[in-house]
């Protein structure tokens, strides 16, 4: 690091301070003065004329160690006052946070490494660089985010903590890290929304994010945090990745099955692809073909009169072609591989709930709809009855109901499906609460009434919106949905979102924010009905529908495959009730479920990737399969600016910012040693 001077005196003043070291070797070169004394011999007297030769005008200079310590302290003094200092950096702040993301797409490896590695190594630099008496704490971050080590000065344990951050094949989202950081640098609040965390005063801090930016934007205030972004990999990555894999039966020929899988190409470059289909450990086909740059490549094959098994559907090359002749292989192994759980069903028992709807009446009644499911269909009016609605919705009789335009007392033990209306559950607020505040709000709320909301997004990973085209989808009127934490967003408008679906306890709610049909009373007293969307004269509707039924059937969310993303909960059920689950995981691990009184029980130890076995009294019951299927995840071009709140944040390269250090007090502190060095040469009479 180059030296850096800082001129402090004025021409005058550094003419005075030039002088002084000529000054101080001609009093070595003074004569002293001394009285003429004989003495009988000069042996007693060496040291006396020695003096004397010293102090003798114009003699040649002896080498003198205190004339060499007195030049040093005067230069040490010289250069103090130019103020020397080194160009270096230092971190902002003195209190931090580090937030890691450790998601499925920081494992790729456009870094030469995978990013988290790299992550972590920048954030090991950054706290090398805290000051004594800075405090840090360290937090990974997926879907949920978790404390890898509290506030501490202590840059060994932070450095440790840091580390010890896995992998994890989890989607991404800052929401919850953003609101533990809030929580403790905003007084009053941990983040925006109704189940704050009240802290006592401010604690201000720098907000370091190590990530590759593939999350949503979060809707948080930073308050009193400082954000720093570190976008972690290269901005053109080259990545294909299985986006689906699902398992039908053929419309056709209903005893036969077909495979159905879609491949997407996330990079600007023309991909290769070679792919493998695997059925109980047995290649059944394997595929080679190119996929142009962002663009997609189904798969289908014919899997014959297969009950049950395990599908496995892997890319075992991906190479990419760029435009310049250079080739470079896939850059992210997690989205490779797919598994599908082919399983042997019973119909599910479902029931309607409905004013009058001929568009669901029609969707549920078709022959292979009566393959799915027993339905059952009743109007509203029994939800206000105490009779076999009620007794069967609570001992968990029926695997899905469908409120139409109407929602019941309580909440059943069964999935649901609200059309136009919302599920009547309430959670308690915080006891610390402001008083004259409600006890409890609804945990589903709904928007304002809007006019036309246009479609713009789908989950198509999702099994109830797979195979879904809504682009011809008209929707005249709808409320948009505030979807409550942990559900899913499955189909979006420009008004906000228009389907989502929430996990209960081990059960789902889909809410859908219209209706199929609308009914206005007129002058003359007559109810007159009308449609509030095309969807169901489109081919979309009845493909939906059957999503629902394999969804929703029997209970297990699906009919012929149960496939989850990681850390999402799966609803079981138990060929007995009150009879212990095992699940064996990919790797081998076995859990212990117990299981309710209804049968059912909820699994959400779902990290790996892979087929999960269900086990009762140790024969195999049932299976399920975990993917990633996040395009969020597989499109792994990092983001340079990341928006959190009203607040974009640019990246940095590096979470530091240039700074000073002074050196003036180090060679004052360096004089004052020189000063007690002369002071111990003088009284003990050293020479050189």
């Amino acid at each position: 690091m180059p030296l850096d001077l800082v001129n402090m005196l004025s021409w005058w003043q550094w003419l005075i301070l030039a002088a002084a070291p000529p000054a101080i070797i001609a009093l070595y070169f003074l004569k002293l003065k001394r009285r003429p004394l004989e003495v009988p011999s000069t042996y007693l007297w060496r040291r006396s004329i020695e003096d004397l030769h010293v102090n003798t005008i114009w003699q040649r200079l002896r080498r003198n160690l205190l004339l060499f310590l007195q030049l040093l302290l005067l230069l040490l003094i010289m250069l103090a006052v130019l103020r020397p200092g080194v160009k270096g950096a230092r971190l902002v702040g003195n209190r931090f946070v580090f937030l890691i993301d450790n998601s499925a797409s920081m494992q790729a490896t456009d870094l030469g490494e995978p990013r988290l590695e790299a992550a972590k190594q920048a954030a090991r630099e950054t706290i090398e660089r805290m000051q004594p008496g800075d405090v840090a704490m360290v937090v990974s971050f997926s879907e949920i985010a978790e404390v890898e080590q509290e506030f501490t000065s202590n840059r060994r344990q932070l450095i440790e903590s840091v580390a010890q951050i896995a992998p994890s094949a989890r989607a991404t989202s800052l929401r919850e890290a953003i609101k533990l950081a809030s929580g403790l640098a905003n007084p009053g609040r941990s983040a925006n929304d109704d189940t704050d965390v009240q802290v006592a005063e401010p604690k201000p801090a720098t907000l370091y994010i190590f990530s590759d930016g593939r999350f949503a934007d979060p809707a948080a205030r930073l308050g009193n945090l400082e954000p720093v972004y570190r976008p972690i990999g290269a901005d053109a990555a080259s990545n294909v990745g299985i986006a689906v894999l699902n398992v039908r039966r053929n419309e056709s020929r209903p005893d036969q099955s077909q495979a159905f899988a879609r491949l997407e190409n996330y990079s600007q470059a023309v991909a290769e692809v070679a792919l493998e289909l695997w059925l109980d450990g047995e290649m059944i086909d394997a595929a080679r073909f190119q996929i142009p740059p962002g663009e997609s490549q189904g798969f289908q094959r014919d899997l014959g009169p297969v009950q049950a098994g395990r599908l496995r559907l892997a890319i075992t090359k991906a190479e990419f072609l760029h435009e310049d002749g250079g080739r470079c292989d896939d850059q992210l192994a997690v989205d490779n591989e797919a598994w599908a759980a082919v399983r042997k069903n019973r119909p599910a028992n479902l029931l309607l709930v409905t004013p009058g709807c001929e568009a669901i009446r029609l969707a549920l009644t078709t022959e292979l709809a009566g393959q799915l499911a027993n339905v059952t269909i009743e109007s509203p009016e029994v939800l206000d009855k105490d009779g076999d609605y009620a007794r069967q919705a609570a001992s968990g009789a029926y695997d899905l109901i469908i409120y139409d335009r109407c929602r019941p007392r309580e909440m059943p033990h069964a999935n649901t499906f609200f059309v136009g209306a919302l599920p009547p559950i309430s959670v308690r607020l915080p006891p610390d609460r402001e008083a004259g505040e409600p006890e409890k709000v609804d945990l589903w709320r709904a928007g304002p009434e809007v006019a036309g909301p246009r479609i713009i997004d789908i989950d198509a990973a999702h099994p109830l919106t797979g195979w879904l085209d809504l682009d011809d989808v008209l929707i005249a009127k709808a409320r948009p949905l505030e979807v409550p934490a942990g559900g899913t967003v499955l189909i979006d408008s420009h008004l906000g979102p228009l389907m989502a679906v929430a996990p209960r306890g081990g059960l789902e709610d889909l809410v859908l924010a219209f209706s199929f049909l609308e009914e206005e009373t007129g002058d003359d007293g007559a109810v007159r009905r009308f449609a509030a969307t095309n969807w169901p004269i489109r081919t979309s509707f009845p493909v939906f529908m059957l999503n629902l039924l394999h969804y929703f059937g029997g209970g297990q969310a699906g009919l012929d495959t149960l496939s989850v993303q990681p850390g999402r909960q799966v609803s079981l059920q138990s060929p007995a009730a009150g009879e212990p689950l095992q699940v064996i995981a990919p790797s081998g691990r076995k859990v212990a479920l117990p299981v309710g009184d209804l049968g059912r029980a909820s699994f959400g130890e779902t990290d790996e990737l892979g087929v999960y076995e269900v086990r009762s009294r140790g024969a195999a019951v049932d299976f399920f399969s975990v993917n990633l299927f996040d395009p969020a995840e597989s499109n792994i071009a990092v983001r340079q600016q990341i928006q959190l709140g009203h607040v974009p944040v640019e990246g940095r390269t590096a979470g530091w910012q240039s700074a000073r250090r002074e050196l003036w007090k180090a060679c004052l502190l360096a004089g004052l040693g020189i000063l007690l060095l002369e002071w111990w040469v003088y009284s003990r009479r050293v020479s050189v």
